[in-house]
């Protein structure tokens, strides 16, 4: 729990704006004083995303002033980022896409700008020397509805939801959108009585406004990675009830929907119990489901997503009974803390996220023997089974810790890391393997960490020097023996065989929770 910075009042929002043509979009302001810094780098130089995030600043804060028009379908907004410089900058950028951007101030002055691709470029009025923190103000207009080469827009009948994971919260505010730069969120959300405004976090304010509006604003107890936030607008009821430990549970359902996405909505209570067991208390200030109001599909194509406190879900999906759903909400409930909690440093690390969701995921389907999607009844026949597959699924989709944009949410990423968890338990024992856990997640809380970090954790706990086993496991061309089941053999590669149970165009449909 943290409060880096106080954050301020809300900027008073401006009307919608006629959107900008596509193509750099420069705006001039007064330039004065010394100039003898460089521009910002416009990269955080992540291997599977080198364009996400940029260099040169860090922010602490964001504050999202949103105004939804119901008539329009657009949201007016100003976002006020509090960053603070790490070294002399003359220029900065931010990462942004498909915004129509009308004007931006640094530290209360009038500032230059310009769109170019995916980046904002800001000139303000003075050099920034490095130390100095300063807020950023940024007003705009968007569009849920605009075509994107890639957005985390979800349009529905009565508002929106957001999906911004991996590389798309930029489409929504202004951002540093990459998940090493964490930080502390408060959200405004205006919108038409009848309409009800949610966002990551927890409601410390409602205001009734002219022109039968109300404001709801949503702050973070904790830190919070751009991938994962949430913004939703729509009609509807928020239905709470307590988890374990009096813990605030809160579902954001649509009205018309309520009652039928109720039995699973019911289940929450027990799944925060089982991990809890595992992983230490819930760490974040309250949880619940969103089920968008749409049948639509979803950016990405998944079912869920994991925003911070609040999760994204295809309503459909959730109308199943209990042994369809419970897993991959056990999967989702586990990003809480491997993703959200502890975020990870760079892309090629989503395997510590994924790995992890679908290993207790994964155990809690058996615990309860539910058959999983290919009819497999236990831990150790699921994982003979994908470690018959490793050579192959190396060939195609590179080592478990080695992805790429492309592959980077296959199977790989998903049941790949599970393999690797059950081996490094294999290798150290059940109760070393927990305390590695616990440990890492206590190490990291609020923060980000690498494969690397876990590595150094597990070697530490342990008492052992695995940092050969596990780069083995992670980062090898070869699948590695398996500790205890000397005689589990893998098939050879075929170049006629595809990836078994992996969808390139997905998210989390490769989970193996599904």
């Amino acid at each position: 729990m943290r409060y880096r910075t106080r954050l301020t009042a809300p900027a008073a929002l401006i009307g919608t704006a006629a959107a900008l043509s596509v193509g750099t979009q420069a705006h001039a302001a007064p330039a004065t004083g010394t100039r003898t810094g460089t521009p910002g780098p416009e990269t955080l130089g992540d291997s599977v995303y080198p364009s996400l995030g940029n260099d040169g600043y860090r922010v602490a804060a964001y504050h999202l002033d949103l105004a939804y028009d119901a008539t329009t379908k657009l949201v007016d907004a100003t976002a006020t980022l509090k960053i603070t410089t790490t070294q002399e900058l003359t220029r900065f950028s931010l990462d942004a896409l498909g915004l129509d951007i009308h004007t931006v101030t640094v530290a209360g002055r009038a500032a230059a700008f310009e769109q170019a691709g995916e980046k904002l470029r800001i000139t303000p009025a003075r050099c920034l020397p490095a130390g100095r923190k300063a807020d950023v103000v940024v007003t705009y207009t968007a569009d849920p509805r605009r075509t994107l080469a890639h957005t985390a827009w979800v349009p529905t009948p009565d508002g929106f939801a957001v999906c911004p994971q991996p590389d798309a919260a930029h489409t929504v505010f202004p951002c540093n959108d990459h998940p090493s730069d964490k930080a502390d969120f408060a959200f405004r959300i205006t919108v038409p009585d009848g309409l009800r405004g949610v966002a990551s976090g927890r409601l410390v304010r409602t205001e009734k406004l002219a022109g039968d509006r109300t404001a709801y604003t949503y702050r973070s107890r904790s830190p919070i990675a751009t991938e994962v936030v949430q913004i939703t607008v729509g009609d509807y009821v928020i239905k709470e009830r307590q988890g374990p430990h009096g813990l605030p549970l809160r579902d954001v359902v649509p009205v018309s929907r309520a009652a039928a996405l109720e039995p699973a909505l019911a289940l929450t209570p027990n799944l925060v119990g089982w991990l809890e067991a595992r992983l230490g208390a819930y760490p974040f200030e309250t949880y619940g489901l969103l089920p968008a109001n749409t049948d639509a599909e979803f950016p990405g194509e998944f079912t869920g997503l994991e925003t911070q406190t609040l999760t994204l879900y295809k309503p459909n999906y959730l109308l199943q009974a209990e042994p369809k759903i419970g897993s991959h909400m056990m999967h989702e409930l586990v990003h809480s803390y491997f993703g959200n909690l502890v975020s990870p440093a760079t892309w090629a690390d989503l395997w510590i996220n994924e790995g992890h969701a679908d290993f207790y995921g994964l155990l809690y389907r058996y615990e309860r023997g539910w058959p999983d999607s290919i009819g497999m009844t236990t831990m150790e026949a699921r994982m003979k089974n994908t470690y018959a597959q490793g050579d192959q699924w190396r060939r195609t989709s590179g080592p478990v810790a080695a992805s790429n944009a492309v592959n980077l949410f296959d199977s790989q990423r998903y049941l790949g890391g599970v393999l690797v968890l059950y081996a490094l338990r294999n290798e150290i024992g059940e109760s070393a393997f927990n305390a590695v856990e616990r440990t890492f997640l206590d190490r990291f809380r609020n923060a980000s960490a690498s494969t690397d970090d876990y590595i150094a954790v597990a070697s530490e706990v342990s008492g052992r020097d695995l940092s050969g086993f596990l780069r083995d496991w992670l980062y090898g061309t070869k699948t590695p023996r398996m500790p205890g089941h000397p005689d589990w053999t893998v098939t050879p590669p075929s170049s006629a065989l595809r990836q078994p149970e992996s969808r390139t165009d997905g998210h989390h449909d490769n989970s193996a929770t599904l």
